[in-house]
């Protein structure tokens, strides 16, 4: 059953309930207090009429010394002649009970005539052919004689009123929960209507739209609801294309490892077989042992960077403090007797909170590939300096330089931007991806300037304060 259906349902049964219990009560409180009218006036009229007959027979002249049984019966005959239009009965009854005089019609139930006691006043509610009467029963003397006076009070409106009254209540009920119900249908659906669009949401989602989001209809915990709703799509969205990315891109490092490792295997089977099936003379089997040996040392210093990268994603740093005096010290040995490549090293004397081993191992890849990038003859400048926000390294070179579309992606594994010139100086396209690895240790990362024709500068900033990466 929908939602909806049961917020109308529920509503229809409270209201029902509500109304029902609610016109029950206030029908029943103005009956009883209509027949505590009745009642009252049935016993005040009981209170008359015992004061009647005492008058009346106090008026007849005394022939015996104690009241006669028909001169009870012509009183009780002219008082009830004197009541002529009102509804009234009467009966009296002599001391052992039996009934001298009763009126037409009067009920033969002496249930109440039995209740009756000395200085006493009973009543009951009589039902008799369909009519309901106060009956009132009271002991009076006249005379030396002990008699008892029954009166029947005619209340049959007083229970059509209530019947009527139930009637009414319950027609006006069954219409007012009719014109309810349809009203709280409409409620019920536009309370509901969050709910359906996030249903819809969820549906579309599920069958693959991660881009569809909820209308936000309220401001209320609804519409909360539907924002907070929105907002984790959004946030699952993200997170599924991160993982897309993730999946493609390790496709595509597969592909290009695959690649990677089949052109100088291809070469080391070519010319490993020629050495196999062939004498060749001197020259020629020097050149061919040199290309199987350069195009092993390839795979080897790939297969290094690979293991250095995988290393670095696991690792966790203790960072120290590290002079960056023995960074450019370290470099100026390796590379001041560069032949073909003038370097140029500038910086400012600093310590860093950093792991000076992996910084050795970025700086000596980006001084790699500005040599790579560069002609015999051009220069490299390495330089550093403190900044507010830490301290910046940077390797620029004057070489071919990077177009601007390239600049985002030569971060990834195996990626090359002229790959037969990389190729020809032993590059495979790991050096800047383990670069990128390693700043993220150090929560730094790699900034690329360049223009093509004109060179590149390679930049990071490592964070002055301490951190673990």
């Amino acid at each position: 059953m929908k939602f909806s259906y049961k917020i109308l349902f529920c509503c229809i049964i409270t209201m029902a309930a509500a109304f029902g219990a609610g016109g029950y009560f206030f029908i029943d409180d103005v009956f009883r207090a209509s027949m505590e009218r009745e009642t009252t006036q049935a016993m005040d009229e009981s209170s008359i009429l015992q004061f009647a007959f005492e008058t009346a027979a106090l008026n007849i002249p005394s022939k015996y010394d104690i009241l006669q049984n028909s001169v009870i019966e012509e009183i009780g005959s002219n008082l009830e002649k004197g009541g002529q239009g009102t509804g009234r009965l009467l009966r009296l009854s002599d001391e052992d009970r039996t009934v001298l005089y009763a009126s037409e019609g009067f009920v033969e139930d002496t249930a109440l005539l039995c209740a009756v006691e000395e200085q006493t006043r009973a009543y009951q509610v009589t039902c008799a052919d369909d009519r309901y009467f106060i009956q009132t029963g009271t002991m009076l003397n006249s005379r030396d004689r002990i008699l008892y006076l029954e009166t029947m009070r005619d209340v049959t409106e007083v229970y059509g009123e209530r019947s009527r009254g139930f009637a009414v209540y319950r027609n006006m009920t069954l219409l007012i929960l009719v014109f309810s119900s349809v009203f709280m249908y409409f409620i019920s659906s536009w309370l509901t209507k969050p709910i359906r669009l996030l249903t819809q949401a969820t549906r579309k989602m599920t069958a693959g739209d991660y881009s569809y989001r909820a209308e936000q209809v309220s401001l209320d915990e609804m519409g909360q609801l539907t924002q907070d709703f929105n907002h984790m799509a959004g946030v699952l969205e993200e997170n599924i294309h991160k993982l897309e990315e993730e999946v493609r891109a390790r496709e595509d490092f597969i592909a290009a490892f695959s690649h990677e490792l089949k052109t100088p295997l291809t070469s080391i089977i070519g010319y490993a077989d020629l050495l196999r099936s062939r004498r060749l003379d001197e020259e020629k089997h020097f050149l061919s042992a040199n290309y199987i040996y350069t195009e092993g040392k390839r795979l080897e210093a790939m297969s290094l960077r690979l293991l250095d990268i995988i290393v670095s994603k696991r690792r966790g740093l203790e960072l120290q403090d590290a002079d960056v005096s023995l960074l450019f010290g370290y470099l100026k040995d390796i590379y001041e007797a560069q032949e073909d490549i003038h370097f140029v090293f500038q910086y400012e004397p600093g310590r860093i909170p950093a792991e000076i081993d992996l910084l050795k191992t970025v700086l000596l890849n980006l001084a790699d590939n500005a040599c790579k990038a560069s002609e015999p003859g051009d220069t490299v400048e390495v330089s550093g300096r403190k900044t507010e926000e830490g301290y910046l390294f940077s390797v620029k070179d004057y070489g071919v330089g990077i177009p601007e579309e390239e600049c985002q992606k030569i971060t990834e594994a195996f990626y090359m931007v002229d790959k037969s010139r990389s190729r020809s100086r032993n590059g495979a396209g790991l050096g800047l991806a383990l670069c990128a690895e390693l700043l993220k240790l150090h929560r730094s990362k790699l900034m690329i300037e360049s223009t093509p024709g004109k060179g590149s500068c390679f930049s990071f900033r490592i964070p002055c304060e301490r951190g673990g990466g």
